[in-house]
């Protein structure tokens, strides 16, 4: 059964990189930063005991901590001071998401020799790594890895209830989310009945696909299985190629999905782009209004280069940049939280505005009762121009939608005035109405 069902307020995402922020007890400030930016929810890669290659994703211990997270000279527990993270999240008004990691675990976690049962094994015996196939060629194997067999374990009983157990746990702990690593690589079976049982316990509780690399069928399946969110490829689009706006439709009848200009399994945009901040900006605005949820990486609000990487990176490499977006993303994140159609994965359809450089796009809620305009020059050199009278034939009621970025200026849609953008300028109308939000 098809379901498209508008959110009261799609997640805004702040990804809390933790090789880069350092033990737990530094984390406060840029979580205040993160709310004062308008995310309301937080997001922490793995922080759990990783395997012999220190890989945030091989992890060897779930209920340890990664000791590069926790401060010496505390004298508080390790899970406390984790408990005491999640607390102080909260406490900020960000909901709190963790890494769900059921896949795989380190090659040389202790759950290899006491469950050999629950592991992939090759015809030696051997704990397979878990590899990427492009047709009958192996382009990556992960050898810190050892892959879960969540499918055909002959003790496939225990091993669901082993990770139930685990997001429970977390769950209790205080973590309102779960962003499910590599989520198609996993039996849907298997996330239909964690889902259901942690949902039965916390229903507000929101599970997120990591869905990327996989099949727009895939992706259904996933949300089909009880995702809350799947993650769409949103940034790698051109403005002009059909499979994006494509699958989003596909997607959209299923579960909304999140967008990012940046993640941290990607280089960073502002290196991309060799500086140029006005095209961020323009691909950051994209993210945020183009779907329900929206996720950023530490770091890209100050223009950062340096790659984030799950082994490698330290609180030293952060870095002293000119660059400041806090305030742009705020803006954007206040429009988004200001209009219904920014909170669903909506009707999107391009428009003819009459310049081959200028992406003209109709953003509609699925009940068709509001509708928004995003321009987006794609000329990173010149100025562009369009007028408004060749796209008001478009929408119901132009006169009601008023340029909201970059600035409310009070112009309409309804009016014959050219609306100017600068080189990977922008200009996004609609008419503010703040989505409805429970109690």
């Amino acid at each position: 059964m098809q379901c498209h069902h508008p959110v009261a307020e799609g997640a805004r995402i702040y990804n809390l990189f933790p090789l880069l922020a350092g033990p737990m007890d530094r984390w406060r400030m840029h979580m205040v930063r993160a709310r004062d930016m308008g995310f309301n929810w937080i997001f922490i890669n793995p922080f759990h005991y990783p395997g012999f290659s220190g890989s945030l994703y091989a992890i060897k211990d779930y209920y340890a901590i990664n000791p590069l997270l926790l401060n010496p000279q505390s004298a508080v527990a390790p899970l406390d001071q984790l408990k005491h993270m999640v607390d102080d999240a909260r406490a900020l008004g960000l909901r709190p998401m963790m890494d769900l990691v059921i896949n795989h675990t380190a090659v040389d976690s202790p759950l290899i020799e006491e469950h050999p049962d629950w592991y992939v094994r090759d015809g030696q015996g051997k704990p397979v790594n878990p590899s990427v196939w492009e047709g009958d060629k192996c382009v990556a194997v992960w050898g810190d890895l050892a892959e879960i067999d969540n499918e055909g374990s002959p003790d496939r009983e225990r091993l669901w209830q082993y990770w139930i157990d685990l997001a429970l746990y977390h769950r209790d702990m205080g973590f309102e989310g779960f962003r499910c690593d590599a989520a198609y690589q996993v039996t849907d079976c298997l996330w239909q009945t964690l889902i259901a049982q942690v949902k039965g316990r916390y229903p507000e509780t929101l599970f997120f696909a990591e869905s990327l690399g996989c099949t727009i069928e895939q992706t259904i399946a996933l949300a089909r299985a009880g995702f809350d969110y799947t993650f769409n490829s949103s940034k790698y689009w051109d403005y002009k190629e059909p499979w994006c706006l494509k699958q989003y439709h596909e997607n959209a009848a299923w579960a909304p999905s999140v967008s990012f200009a940046e993640s941290h399994d990607t280089e960073r945009l502002c290196k991309e782009l060799s500086g140029d901040l006005d095209q961020v900006r323009q691909r950051y605005l994209f993210a945020a209004l183009f779907a329900t949820g929206v996720l950023m990486p530490m770091g890209f609000e100050f223009g950062f280069q340096k790659k984030l990487h799950v082994v490698k990176t330290r609180p030293s490499d952060w870095e002293e940049t000119d660059v400041d977006l806090t305030a742009f993303v705020r803006n954007v994140h206040g429009v988004k939280k200001s209009c219904s159609v920014f909170n669903e994965d909506g009707p999107i359809v391009v428009l003819d505005g009459g310049d081959p450089h200028v992406l003209c796009l109709k953003k509609s809620t699925f009940d068709g009762r509001e509708s928004a305009l995003i321009l987006l020059s794609k000329d990173r050199r010149t100025p562009r121009s369009i007028r408004a009278a060749g796209l008001a034939v478009h929408f119901p009621e132009p006169a009601a939608l008023e340029e909201v970025l970059p600035q409310s200026t009070g112009k309409a849609l309804a009016e014959d005035i050219a609306f100017e953008l600068p080189p990977s300028g922008f200009r996004v109308l609609s008419r503010p109405h703040p989505i409805q939000r429970p109690g």
